[in-house]
């Protein structure tokens, strides 16, 4: 009934029990037993980023120091993309380099580790490199790989770019007199009911509920259904955050300062 991971994109420890009394037992055991100091919270959600519109930048990043100095110029299209990262190119007449195309392409997936709305990591993302420009001298490697991060960064100003968020698919077991206000508590929580059954006096409902609804939900149902009732979620797919939500996690972010991390329950 416990489990332990490390939740990719927040960089959180997340336990997972059945409820808050259990988290409390298992943390407090911690203490004692083998005397770690545990600092708990409830975790974030692990959000996506990404743009709605098209975006074509043009950055130059150039930077003279003693000696050599660094050149990289990147024209990039950006655009939604519904099969995770694609990166493409369309140079003709080397105005980039062979060499330096791979060193764009990572520093656009480095640069996506860390989103720019909130520092999460940014999906669903289509670049193409269609011009720049290089120096014999100054151009490296690693200048392209900047004038690429800096173009993802540009991207998100000029292409309306939001939040996704997980959706669970939820299926909720509960008898059948509390079937009314289970269903009203999934409305409240931005949920969607998929379809129901019944069987021997029990419903079993089926919905689809934001993942940041539900961190307390064991408790939650445990006190409408006096604990008869009992629930299961997975991830089923992520979808766009309403902008309310967009503006309070953006703001949450600035305050807290990207990479943050908590331990969560």
């Amino acid at each position: 009934c416990i489990h332990i991971h490390r939740e990719e994109g927040t960089g959180e420890t997340v336990l997972t029990a059945m409820g808050d009394a259990h988290v409390d037992v298992i943390v407090e055991r911690l203490k004692r037993k083998f005397g770690a100091s545990v600092r708990t919270a409830t975790p974030r959600v692990p959000y996506r980023e990404t743009i709605r519109q098209a975006a074509r930048i043009d950055n130059k990043f150039k930077r003279q120091t003693g000696g050599h100095g660094q050149y990289g110029h990147v024209v990039i299209e950006f655009e939604p993309s519904s099969g995770g990262f694609e990166f493409g190119d369309r140079i003709v007449g080397g105005v980039v380099p062979k060499q330096y195309i791979p060193a764009v392409e990572k520093g656009l997936r480095e640069a996506m580790t860390e989103g720019v709305l909130a520092g999460y990591p940014v999906v669903d993302l289509k670049a193409t490199l269609v011009d720049g420009s290089y120096h014999t001298v100054d151009s490296s490697e690693m200048a392209f790989k900047v004038a690429a991060s800096q173009a993802l960064k540009k991207a998100f100003d000029a292409g309306s770019p939001t939040l996704l968020e997980p959706i669970l698919e939820v299926d909720i077991v509960v008898p059948d007199e509390y079937m009314g206000d289970v269903m009203g508590q999934i409305t409240a929580k931005r949920g969607q009911v998929l379809g129901m059954d019944s069987a021997e006096g029990m419903q079993h409902l089926r919905a689809q509920v934001p993942q940041a609804e539900m961190f307390h939900y064991a408790t939650e149902l445990r006190s409408i259904t006096q604990g008869r009732g009992r629930f299961s979620w997975k991830l089923d797919h992520y979808a766009e955050v309403p902008h309310n939500i967009v503006e309070k996690v953006v703001a949450e972010a600035a305050h807290d300062g990207h990479g943050t991390e908590r331990a969560g329950h």
